[in-house]
C-alpha cells in the first residue's frame, strides 16, 4: 500500500477473498467498487467460514473501514442481511466500519425478474448469469432509469422513480414473458423501509476514500469476478456486467487512477469457470472430476459445480498485463498434490495459426485448438507448510516454471483456505 488494487486474473473464483482478508490486516480502508451480490468471497478464519457477496472483507478486521462504492450494484436485501448475520456473529458493524455510496444503483424485485425471464427466452444463448438481478440492473444504469441509494432516503423521489420504473417493467414482465406483474405498493413499502435501514451507512464515499488516501490511510480496493469476465475485456457477450480489473476503480469508486499505487493479481494454480462461454483449457473427463473433488470446486454464490481445467499461462499472462499488475499470488497449489503429471496452456491454435496471446475476438476461440506442456507432480500434503524451500523439489518446479511463463512475479502461495495457510515470496 498505501493504495492496492486486487483482482481477479482468470474467470472468477480465484480465492481472492481469503487474499483480501488476509492484506485488509494492514489497511485502514477496504473498497468494493463493481459487481453485485452474485460475487462470493469466501474466508476461513481458525476453522470458521465467511461467505461475503458485497460487504468488503475487511469488516472482520476491527477498526477497518469498509466501503462500497458507487460501482457497485447493491441488493439493499442482500446488503442488510449480511449486516444482520455479521452482527449475530458478534462482528461489529456501524456507520463508522461499513459506508455504502448514495450514487450505487439498486437491484430490485424486477431487475432480478428480468434477469431470470430473460435467460429463459435465450434457450441455448444464455449467458449463465446467477438470476441476481445485476445484468437489468446495469442496463437500467446505462439507460438513466436505475434508481440509487439515494433515492431510497428520499420517500417521495423514491416513489416518483420507482413507480415509472415499474410501468414500464411490468407491462415487459406481463406482456411479453407472461408473467405475474409486481405490485407497485408492495415494492415502495419495502423500498422506503430498506431506506430507512440504510440510512446510517450511506454517504459520499469517494470523497471520504479521497480524503483517506490524502491523510495516508492505507486503501484495499477489492475485485470481484476476473478480468475474463470484464464486460470490455472479458469472454463476451459470456461475461458479467462491470469493468472487474483495476480500470473499474476510477468510475467505480470515484477514486483517481493515478493514485493506485500497486496492482496484484489472483490466479489459481488451475482454471475454473462458472457459467456458460469459452473455456480453452477445459477437462472434460476424470481429471477434471479430479480437480473438482480436490478443490471442492462449487461456487460460492450459486452452489453450482465449476468446471474444471489445466492453469492457462495465455489467459493469465493477459489479465497480468492488461491490468499493469506488479505481481500475483497463485492459490489453491494444494489442489494439485497428488496429480502424477501436470499440464499447463502455453499457446493456442486459432484459424490454423499458433499464438501465444489471448483472442482480442473471443468468438476466435471457438474451434482453436490448445497446446500444452507437461512437467511430473508431487505427492503429500503441503498445507502444513509455511516456508517456499520446504515445498516439494516439483511443487516448486511446478511454480517457477508457471511464473516464467506468465512473465510476472508471484509473490505469495496459497496452500489452504484458512487465513494462516500461505507462504510469501515477497509480497
Amino acid at each position: 500500500m498505501p493504495s492496492l488494487s486486487v483482482f481477479g486474473v482468470q474467470w472468477g473464483d480465484e480465492g481472492k477473498g481469503k487474499i483480501i482478508d488476509r492484506l485488509a490486516a494492514d489497511a485502514d480502508v477496504v473498497v468494493r467498487y463493481q459487481g453485485g451480490a452474485n460475487a462470493g468471497h469466501t474466508m476461513v478464519v481458525d476453522g470458521e467460514k465467511t461467505v461475503l457477496h458485497l460487504v468488503p472483507c475487511g469488516v472482520l478486521h476491527p477498526g477497518t473501514k469498509n466501503v462500497v462504492a458507487n460501482g457497485v450494484a447493491i441488493d439493499p436485501i442482500q446488503l442488510l442481511a449480511e449486516v444482520d448475520g455479521l452482527r449475530e456473529r458478534g462482528v461489529e458493524v456501524t456507520g463508522e466500519t461499513l459506508r455504502v455510496s448514495s450514487g450505487a444503483h439498486l437491484i430490485f424485485e424486477h431487475h432480478r425478474q428480468m434477469d431470470r425471464l430473460s435467460e429463459h427466452w435465450l434457450g441455448d444463448g444464455r449467458i449463465g448469469t446467477t438470476g441476481r438481478g445485476i445484468g437489468p440492473a446495469y442496463a437500467d444504469k446505462a439507460s438513466r432509469v436505475g434508481l440509487r441509494v439515494g433515492d431510497l432516503l428520499d420517500p417521495n423521489r423514491c416513489r416518483t422513480r420507482l413507480s415509472a420504473a415499474l410501468a414500464e417493467k411490468n407491462a415487459t414482465i406481463e406482456r411479453v414473458h407472461g408473467a405475474q406483474p409486481l405490485d407497485l405498493d408492495a415494492e415502495l413499502e419495502s423500498a422506503v423501509a430498506l431506506g430507512d435501514r440504510l440510512r446510517p451507512f450511506v454517504g459520499d464515499t469517494g470523497a471520504e476514500v479521497r480524503a483517506d488516501y490524502r491523510a495516508g490511510k492505507r486503501i484495499l480496493f477489492e475485485g470481484a469476478q476476473g478480468i475474463m469476465l470484464d464486460i470490455d475485456h472479458g469472454t463476451y457477450p459470456f461475461v458479467t456486467s462491470s469493468n472487474t480489473g483495476t480500470a473499474g476503480i476510477p468510475a467505480g469508486a470515484g477514486f483517481p487512477p493515478g493514485h493506485i499505487d500497486r496492482a496484484i493479481g489472483i490466479a489459481k494454480a488451475y482454471c475454473t469457470r462458472v457459467g456458460e462461454g469459452p473455456f480453452p483449457s477445459e477437462l472434460a473427463g476424470e481429471v477434471g472430476e479430479a480437480i473438482r473433488a480436490a478443490g471442492n470446486e462449487y461456487g460460492a454464490t450459486t452452489g453450482r459445480p465449476r468446471r474444471c481445467g489445466w492453469f492457462d499461462a495465455v489467459a493469465v499472462r493477459y489479465g497480468l498485463a492488461l491490468n499493469g499488475a506488479d505481481g500475483w499470488v497463485m492459490t489453491n497449489l494444494d489442489v494439485l498434490s497428488g496429480f502424477d503429471e501436470l499440464s499447463v496452456a502455453t499457446a493456442y491454435v486459432v484459424g490454423g495459426e499458433l499464438t501465444s496471446e489471448y483472442p482480442a475476438h473471443p468468438p476466435a476461440l471457438d474451434g482453436c485448438e490448445v497446446r500444452y506442456e507437461t512437467r511430473p507432480g508431487w505427492e503429500g500434503d503441503i498445507s502444513g507448510l509455511r516456508r517456499y524451500e520446504d515445498l516439494p523439489e516439483n511443487a516448486r518446479a511446478y511454480v517457477e516454471w508457471v511464473e516464467e511463463l506468465v512473465g510476472t512475479p508471484i509473490v505469495m502461495l496459497s496452500i489452504g483456505p484458512d487465513r494462516e495457510q500461505v507462504i510469501s515470496r515477497g509480497l
